[in-house]
């Protein structure tokens, strides 16, 4: 009865069944990978978020790479601006309004000093407009604020490129920067939380990261790919059954009507 399985046209839809099973497999895995990795960063962050600062010293370095497990904990650093020296950081968008991160040196002695983002300003009027930037405190301050890993065009998506107006870059780049400046750099920088004393006025201060669901969707998404292997197997046994009920109602037709007469 069940011969017709062999034909050439269901012989097509055992491949198709037998390579869509697979497919969903590895995209439902996939998927839980997705969600293992990102709830696993989000609870490092969160954790990082609410810890009490801890002296930056204590986790990198001058030319140190900050680690994966300390980015957005929360420091403190010491020291006072080098506003001479300070940048403004092109191409950061806050609140859907177009604008720069002011970057400015904190000096902590020692011929040592960190990049610290004091925060968010928005652009001038025009491109040729520069922005009104509030001017560092002087003297000595204390900063805390969210550890952060220097970017690199890989990290950001941000492409480097010259030509840049006196004063100004696309990324973060504490190696880069570093070259020209008179002192060594800790690796990473700091995005503002909080400082003492507190400077008047004072750019905005940059959002908290929005760690989201921790992967909850990539979640809903595995069992979703994984409920699709159920259907395609029942949607083959379906019609096969349906077929061989189709096949057997024509069989019994004849002897149905010779009855009859």
């Amino acid at each position: 009865m069940y011969r017709f399985l062999l034909t050439p046209r269901w012989l097509a839809l055992h491949v198709v069944v037998l390579l869509v099973i697979p497919a969903f497999v590895f995209l439902g895995r996939w998927q839980f990978g997705r969600y293992e990795e990102r709830s696993t960063n989000s609870d490092v962050v969160t954790a990082n978020l609410e810890a009490k600062p801890v002296p930056m010293g204590d986790l990198v370095a001058p030319g140190q790479a900050v680690k994966e497990d300390d980015r957005f904990r929360s420091v403190s650093v010491a020291g006072a601006y080098d506003a001479s020296h300070g940048l403004l950081v092109r191409r950061r968008p806050q609140d859907g309004r177009n604008g720069f991160y002011v970057l400015t040196p904190l000096v902590t002695g020692n011929g040592q000093a960190v990049l610290v983002n004091r925060g968010w300003v928005p652009a001038g009027a025009t491109a040729e407009t520069a922005p009104v930037v509030p001017a560092a405190p002087t003297g000595q301050v204390t900063v805390t604020g969210r550890l952060r890993p220097g970017e690199t065009e890989d990290s950001s998506g941000i492409k480097e490129r010259s030509g840049l107006p006196q004063g100004q870059v696309l990324l973060i780049n504490p190696a880069r920067i570093g070259s020209g400046l008179p002192y060594r750099l800790m690796g990473g920088y700091v995005e503002l939380t909080g400082q003492e004393p507190k400077g008047q006025p004072a750019p905005e201060p940059v959002p908290a990261p929005d760690v989201g669901s921790g992967g909850g969707l990539n979640f809903a998404y595995g069992l979703q790919w994984w409920a699709f292997i159920g259907v395609a197997i029942g949607g083959w046994i379906m019609l096969i059954r349906r077929e061989a009920a189709d096949r057997q109602a024509k069989d019994g037709e004849p002897e149905k009507v010779r009855t009859a007469d």
